[in-house]
């Protein structure tokens, strides 16, 4: 492949990327003169590793599905997801319900999937290592009680013993960092007062109940010494945080996402309840911030937290009685590149917070880069083509997006997934081809 070739340790420059028995075999300045049984020319556009979605739900929908989104993971440029464990029904709390999912993602998936668990509120902690035994790449815990089965809080004196059993296993864990004594009144006392404007739902979620929740998971992880992650971040102030126990010693990564970056509260106030997402949207001094941190490095993961809800669940009239999320997965890649791009935020820190990092931090062996010996995931985003996001055109079953209308200077024309070409204006892959992936040194 010949482009405008994206690697961390240099500026874009002409170049092109080899591939064999669908890794990558080189990385040149300039076209070579070596044989290849097909060369893709880009032109000026840019080749940049596929990107790694750190945060998809396939399943908290039944709608949706691993092939539904695994589909819109393709057409989006990202060739590899790390799925979510809350699914409705069963949470992935145990090894069957893991090896149960890893079936259905040899059946279903698209793209290549990793696989987080989660554990049971309370006595989970003794399940941990046999999760990781069998593959998963890590632990969602949240420490807000969103459904008590499906998506439970954890609570603090479990939680402990959590990290503890997840760093004596060398994993990961990854936090929904909310707190519930603070946000649950205020619901109730919202919906007492029948205050349940769009509005509504930010003022029950003050930034308080995010930073206090992250400093929790923070000093709990720095206690146990356990890896940390901390999921969709809305405030620069969590980010700061993490910086100061990151000084301390913690192991610990952020992560943000397209919505945080486009909207503000404003935006809630129109779009309602398809823009009703947990943390919710913040100031534009907020979302700015949150692009300064980006291209300064100190947000480590941006993901999509792709939560693809029918529109019927996110049309209600008063705002509490919507789901919250939004479906992303398609279009995180064209979204915070021209977004970015048109910020002036390097095309080389973007693609390190959409590939590299998330590879790295959940240890997805082959991901994330343009290196010898990687796969051969790619893809080609020529910015010379200005877009506008058409949601009867995406490909999850949500069939919606809070990015409708939505002006990009950019589009992900090619998109290849170990050697295999699975989209080029159009999807060419098939359900059952994606890959389970599991971290270095797990089954």
């Amino acid at each position: 492949m010949i482009g405008t070739v994206v690697l961390p340790d240099r500026p874009p420059a002409r170049g092109e990327v080899r591939i064999s028995a669908g890794r990558i075999d080189s990385v040149v300045s300039g076209p070579s003169s070596g044989p290849a049984s097909r060369v893709i020319d880009a032109g000026d556009a840019y080749v940049l590793p596929g990107a790694v979605d750190a945060h998809v739900h396939c399943l908290s929908n039944p709608g949706e599905g691993i092939e539904a989104a695994t589909r819109a993971a393709a057409a989006g440029g990202v060739t590899t997801i790390v799925e979510m464990p809350y699914d409705a029904g069963d949470p992935v709390d145990n090894v069957r319900t893991l090896e149960a999912k890893q079936q259905r993602v040899a059946d279903e998936a698209l793209v290549d999937v990793a696989l987080l668990a989660t554990v049971r509120p309370a006595g989970g902690a003794p399940d941990v290592r046999a999760l990781v035994e069998h593959g998963a790449c890590g632990f969602k815990l949240s420490l807000f009680d969103t459904d008590a089965r499906r998506f439970p809080r954890i609570p603090d004196d479990q939680l402990l013993e959590v990290l503890a059993a997840i760093s004596a296993a060398d994993s990961l864990a990854c936090f929904h960092a909310e707190n519930d004594e603070i946000i649950k009144p205020l619901i109730e006392r919202s919906r007492a007062e029948s205050r349940d404007d769009p509005g509504a739902h930010s003022r029950s979620r003050p930034p308080v109940s995010e930073t206090e929740a992250v400093l929790k998971a923070l000093e709990f992880s720095f206690t146990t010494s356990c890896r940390t992650h901390l999921c969709h971040l809305s405030l620069t102030r969590s980010v700061e945080l993490a910086r100061w126990f990151a000084r301390q010693g913690l192991d610990v990564t952020t992560e943000t996402c397209p919505h945080y970056l486009c909207f503000t509260e404003d935006d809630l106030l129109t779009q309602e309840g398809r823009l009703k997402i947990n943390p919710p949207l913040r100031t534009a001094r907020d979302r700015d911030g949150l692009w300064a941190a980006v291209a300064e490095g100190e947000v480590d993961v941006v993901a999509s937290d792709h939560a693809p809800w029918d529109l019927a669940d996110k049309t209600h009239a008063a705002i509490f009685d919507n789901h919250s999320g939004a479906p992303g997965v398609e279009t995180l890649v064209p979204v915070v590149l021209s977004e970015g791009l048109a910020r002036g935020v390097p095309i080389q820190t973007l693609a390190k917070a959409l590939s590299e990092v998330p590879a790295k931090r959940f240890r997805l062996p082959g991901k994330g880069a343009l290196s010898p010996g990687f796969d051969a995931d790619l893809v080609i985003f020529d910015r010379g083509v200005r877009t506008t996001v058409d949601e009867s055109a995406l490909h999850s079953n949500a069939g919606w997006s809070p990015y409708h209308g939505r002006r990009l200077d950019g589009q992900v024309t090619v998109v290849i997934s170990r050697g295999e070409l699975i989209w080029e204006r159009a999807l060419k892959a098939r359900a059952g081809r994606g890959h389970l992936v599991v971290p270095g040194g797990a089954r």
